[in-house]
């Protein structure tokens, strides 16, 4: 069972829809599709700005943000930026960045920054003996140019006071820091009846420009 309940978490949609049973926890993830042109016109018709994602993947391989700019669309993917005049030149050039793997797409989310560089968190949740432990609570700043916070991609990690503090305000600290702890609580329950066996769950939150916090990943294998 534990063999089977790792290897099917490595689907990102698998843990979405999961998580999206709870109507507490759905509020905080990003509507979520499979990629498809048709979705994919659709989220940014709606939203303006949507990331692709592998369904497998770690370490912000392979992510790409897409948003609508004037009549054309704009592609940040790793450090480069690409500009596209039609909706059907956008997704030749997705189809080439994709190749056979399966993608999800998720509505962009304008995340809080420090000096212009998003920030998010990053909740490391161990089961233990006594039960589920918070091991450590971070901040991941982007390295400059980059819209990935990953460590693995030159992000700079602070405390996640730190990254409340600076990123919104030092008076939201508390608050913001204890909801993601109860989101993780409650998402782990969810997910353990889900997956029997899972012990221990990295949780990515962003915090957008309002202060709203959002669930963007979860990961099995946490770096």
């Amino acid at each position: 069972m534990h063999q089977n309940a790792g290897r099917m978490l490595a689907s990102k949609w698998l843990k979405t829809t999961a998580l999206l049973t709870d109507g507490y926890v759905a509020r905080h993830i990003p509507p979520t599709r499979i990629y498809s042109r048709g979705n994919m016109k659709t989220m940014l018709d709606r939203f303006g700005m949507v990331v692709l994602k592998p369904v497998r993947g770690a370490g912000g391989n392979g992510v790409v943000k897409v948003s609508r700019s004037g009549r054309g669309y704009r592609v940040h993917a790793k450090t480069s930026v690409r500009h596209f005049n039609t909706f059907a030149a956008l997704c030749g050039h997705i189809g080439r960045l994709k190749g056979r793997r399966a993608y999800l797409i998720q509505k962009g989310i304008r995340l809080a920054t420090i000096a212009g560089r998003p920030v998010d968190y990053r909740v490391k949740y161990v089961k233990t003996e006594s039960g589920w432990r918070i091991r450590a609570m971070v901040g991941r700043v982007a390295r400059k140019g980059l819209f990935v916070t990953n460590l693995c991609r030159g992000g700079m990690q602070v405390s996640a006071s730190q990254g409340i503090a600076r990123s919104l305000s030092p008076s939201l600290i508390a608050a913001k820091k204890s909801h993601m702890r109860n989101l993780t609580r409650v998402s782990t329950s969810l997910l353990e009846r889900r997956f029997p066996g899972i012990g221990q769950l990295g949780y990515d939150y962003g915090i957008d420009v309002g202060g709203r916090i959002w669930m963007l990943e979860v990961n099995t294998r946490p770096q």
